[in-house]
């Protein structure tokens, strides 16, 4: 399920450059207790790993930047899109933000505007997606002395598509509670994508936007559409949009 929130701010909506954590602080304190508690404190799980089955875009909108601060400027409304595969999720999640008509931003009150729903079926094994946030795919490498790096890979590296086919194929089997069914998801991109560095609670994070061709079984193309592509997604990463 896609939801598009459009919010109102009563004055300039002034947030870091990085400000995933509080969007997601934001979604976590609109939804109801029991649901934020069985994310935080379970979540869905396949082979070992632990997922929470949501995400959520960049906020869009008239902005800008103030450098010098490193702060982002949002003079008008501004859209999210959060997506979720699970319903009582998103039937929380809408519930709490018309109960409390807003959405605090860290300090910045900003008044929900407008709610809608949309479903979003991929019917063929082919699909063309526009990232609404970056998508992150790496991998944890171990140095020769025993420490641990960050390698990330963009489309077109030669693993990019195994570490993505992976990654859904363990979203479909934690959403689902059964095996993934068998083929490769390929990633090509549609003219340049763009490598996007930004900050999660002090950790620096790489990925990739702009247009992608998703090729591979539909239902791990309906996993990446309701779910995220790649990693991180529950961070605010791997948002899609469905191209018509």
């Amino acid at each position: 399920m896609n939801i598009t929130v459009v919010m109102k701010p009563h004055q300039n909506v002034i947030l870091p450059v990085d400000y995933n954590h509080i969007v997601q602080s934001a979604i976590y304190n609109a939804i109801g207790n029991s649901m934020s508690s069985f994310l935080h404190e379970q979540g869905f799980v396949a082979n070992g790993r632990v997922f929470r089955l949501f995400c959520f875009s960049r906020l869009m909108g008239l902005f800008h930047m103030d450098r010098p601060t490193c702060k982002i400027i949002f003079p008008a409304n501004i859209q999210l899109v959060i997506v979720s595969p699970v319903s009582d999720f998103v039937q929380s999640l809408a519930n709490g933000l018309l109960q409390q008509g807003e959405m605090r931003l860290g300090a910045n009150a900003v008044v929900i505007e407008s709610i809608s729903a949309q479903s979003i079926k991929v019917e063929h094994t082919n699909v063309v997606v526009k990232t609404l946030s970056p998508v992150v795919v790496y991998s944890t490498m171990l140095r020769s002395d025993g420490r641990k790096y960050t390698v990330y890979f963009q489309p077109g590296d030669p693993d990019y598509d195994t570490l993505i086919t992976a990654n859904l194929q363990k979203k479909y089997k934690a959403f689902y509670g059964q095996e993934a069914p068998a083929g490769q998801v390929k990633v090509s991109s549609r003219g340049m994508v763009k490598m996007n560095v930004l900050q999660y609670k002090g950790t620096v994070i790489k990925g990739y936007s702009g247009i992608l061709q998703l090729t591979g079984p539909q239902e791990l193309l309906q996993i990446a559409v309701d779910c995220g592509l790649g990693s991180k997604n529950s961070q605010g990463m791997g948002c899609l949009r469905v191209q018509r």
